[in-house]
């Protein structure tokens, strides 16, 4: 049986990344050596749902229930700015600049995960909350590298990145390689577009 990693995600403007580019770019400034793996800006989006390994025979099942779902959704706005990091700044695994949206984001984010668990993708176990990672902290990082990356975090302020008008979801095909992973869009479905 023939399966590709992928994930259900929104796509930013060219503002936003402009901004995540230049925020990196002083992160990476502010912590030289630390062990983090960045994530190049190209890779950056909002993930609405993680789905793991996916049946190419379900790519089609797939694909029209995520258009039936956009299809109920109308386009909406958010903006993007602050940074941060899960769990917390303090034990930084995953640093993130924040995500503001209106509540039809959520109420998207849950019918999306509804609809994948039907299909049998298990539901994540903590609460959706939206942000986009710059990178992850390698498990090599010592107390000292972990105390530095909290205290940039804390000290380093991101204001407002921009806004975008979301009107489309995507599915992206996931694929490891030796420099990292590859991100190829094979799907796009339309917000409130109620003829798809």
């Amino acid at each position: 049986m023939s399966v590709i990693r992928a994930f259900i995600a929104l796509n930013l403007s060219e503002e936003i990344l402009h901004g995540l580019s230049l925020t990196l770019a002083e992160l990476k400034k502010r912590m030289p050596g630390i062990p983090v793996r960045w994530v190049p800006v190209e890779n950056i989006h909002l993930t609405l749902k993680f789905l793991g390994d996916v049946s190419i025979a379900n790519l089609e099942l797939l694909t029209k229930i995520l258009r039936a779902e956009a299809a109920r959704q109308s386009p909406f706005e958010l903006s993007v700015g602050g940074l941060g990091a899960f769990p917390s700044a303090r034990r930084p695994r995953v640093i993130w600049v924040g995500v503001e949206a209106p509540a039809e984001l959520g109420v998207f984010q849950r019918s999306v995960e509804a609809e994948m668990a039907r299909l049998g993708y298990p539901p994540e176990d903590r609460p959706f909350s939206p942000h986009l990672t710059l990178g992850r902290v390698l498990r090599n990082a010592n107390a000292e590298d972990i105390r530095q990356i909290g205290n940039v975090v804390e000290g380093y302020k991101v204001g407002f990145l921009g806004a975008t008008r979301v009107q489309a979801v995507h599915l992206y095909r996931s694929d490891l390689k030796p420099g990292g992973a590859v991100y190829t869009r094979i799907f796009t479905a339309n917000l409130g577009d109620l003829a798809s």
